[in-house]
């Protein structure tokens, strides 16, 4: 296990990740805590952390940064120290300032928080080939941007969650869009059951996870 500083919040909260794994093998990027309030997906990110360090089996290089946003999780917020929704500012092509919902209040400009910088720099140090985003949403589902196979099927087979291109509904200046479909990054937001207890969530979808990365590691 390798430990290092991902970026900083707006509030220079250190971001902090975990790298398992083989350098020589594919690299995948998962991220926990995009929104803060949203802490299954940082349970089963903390969880895959602890069971990776008990047993590090990974035929690839799985880096694991369980709080993207540790400014929103310290609070309980979905946005970061500056109120913006951090899947909504990401400079995809579709990024706008118009908002119908302060919810998904997206910033003044593209890119502008410091949390989005990190990841941008981040992709441009690093050859990333796969992402996996853990969210939580009262839809649970597999959100797929790019061609996320054979992962996306591996996860639905067990855990039962629908694959899906779309959310239902607009989502400008997503991670989704911005490397998904622009970077060609293939990506998932794997919208976890809101509200579930994270001891029922954590052992179905850290196996689930687990065993989609040792099949995407045995493809070409």
């Amino acid at each position: 296990m390798k430990n290092f500083v991902f970026g900083k919040s707006e509030w220079g909260q250190a971001i902090l990740g975990c790298r398992f794994g083989k350098s020589s093998g594919k690299k995948v990027l998962l991220l926990g805590g995009v929104h803060g309030d949203e802490i299954e997906g940082i349970a089963v990110a903390n969880a895959l952390i602890s069971q990776y360090i008990e047993k590090d089996d990974l035929d690839l290089e799985l880096s694991i940064v369980p709080s993207f946003n540790p400014d929103g999780t310290l609070c309980g917020n979905r946005k970061n120290a500056n109120g913006v929704d951090l899947n909504r500012n990401l400079p995809s092509k579709d990024w706008t300032s118009d908002v119908a919902n302060e919810r998904y209040y997206p910033g003044t400009a593209a890119g502008s928080e410091s949390e989005n910088q990190a990841l941008m720099n981040y992709l441009d140090e690093n050859d990333v080939d796969f992402i996996i985003s853990l969210h939580s949403f009262s839809r649970f589902l597999l959100n797929v941007n790019g061609d996320c196979e054979p992962i996306a099927s591996v996860l639905h087979q067990h855990t039962g969650y629908p694959i899906d291109e779309s959310m239902g509904y607009p989502t400008p200046g997503c991670l989704g869009t911005f490397t998904g479909l622009e970077q060609g990054i293939p990506t998932i937001t794997y919208e976890l059951e809101r509200g579930k207890d994270p001891k029922e969530l954590i052992p179905v979808h850290c196996k689930a996870i687990h065993e989609a990365l040792k099949v995407y590691s045995e493809t070409n």
